[in-house]
């Protein structure tokens, strides 16, 4: 009988140990019988970096829910422990990987291609990091930290993804952008540059991928309650509006909705394409409100 892969009959420990996380190098595969079964076992999959924490963990759990085989990758193994017990073992695979690593991003991509067949529904890059500060005061090392998790990561990603994506039916491509890349936001100059960056980015493979009938899309989340929210931005949010602390679990909901539709652009919350809207009518108007919030105005 094939077993239940339900959440809540799967997330468990044996003998009071808690199951070992396998490595991106661990069989995908395992035998029932004289047949060779694939882990995923059929099930839709998605690949989701950054799914450690907040925006990532939330989608990880959502989908899950929905009966989808997860790949999970962080560099937080704690993390990564926490999720593979609430998920359960049988729904994932888990793997230690930074994005910004061409080899191991290529090691971890084929190991859940073994356990999902060389098939992969949706891949989320979502990994990124923020470092607060101005752009003339930041070393220059925290630049290229950020550029390369955040813009070089997603290359990475989608070139490593892209074999499994041209070869499932209806497969997304999904990035993280940010409400960033709607306006340059000061004092994550950095950030918001490699948000604009790969919203571009996701403009144009969503014309490119359509010779494989391959979707792509990204995610312009606001202000979400995470653990990447800097200090200041957090103690600017008001307590409704376009720029209100989101839970993770909104931008979770995003990505379910965008691997059912076809638009291009999601943003969280909704409001924020009204401010989109402005931004192109009234940059000059913008810009002075961001310098006066942040008592640069002249």
């Amino acid at each position: 009988m094939e077993p239940d892969r339900s959440l809540s009959s799967l997330s468990y420990v044996r003998g009071g140990m808690t199951e070992t996380l396998p490595d991106s190098n661990s069989m995908a595969r395992k035998r029932t019988g004289n047949h060779r079964m694939l882990k995923s076992a059929g099930r839709k999959s998605v690949f989701i970096t950054g799914a450690a924490s907040g925006m990532g963990r939330a989608t990880a759990l959502l989908f899950a829910q929905h009966g989808w085989f997860v790949g999970a990758f962080d560099v937080n193994q704690p993390g990564l422990d926490a999720l593979e017990r609430e998920i359960g073992a049988d729904n994932g695979h888990f793997g230690v990987l930074d994005v910004a690593n061409a080899d191991a991003f290529s090691r971890a991509m084929s190991a859940f291609s073994g356990a999902t067949g060389g098939k992969l529904d949706l891949l989320m890059n979502n990994a990124g990091i923020a470092v607060e500060g101005m752009f003339d005061e930041i070393s220059w090392e925290d630049v290229m930290k950020v550029i390369n998790v955040n813009l070089i990561g997603v290359m990475i990603g989608i070139r490593a993804g892209m074999p499994l994506l041209k070869a499932t039916p209806g497969s997304l491509c999904l990035t993280t952008s940010s409400s960033s890349a709607i306006w340059g936001t000061g004092g994550i100059a950095v950030y918001s540059a490699t948000k604009h960056a790969v919203r571009g980015l996701t403009e144009a493979l969503s014309v490119e991928f359509q010779r494989y009938g391959v979707r792509a899309a990204d995610l312009l989340p606001g202000l979400i309650d995470t653990a990447i929210l800097g200090d200041t931005m957090r103690a600017m949010a008001p307590e409704e509006g376009m720029w209100r602390l989101t839970p993770p679990s909104a931008v979770a909901e995003a990505t379910w909705a965008a691997y059912h539709e076809n638009k291009l652009h999601w943003y969280v919350p909704a409001e924020l394409k009204d401010f989109d809207v402005e931004v192109t009518a009234f940059p000059e108007r913008v810009r002075d409100e961001r310098a006066q919030m942040f008592g640069f105005a002249q």
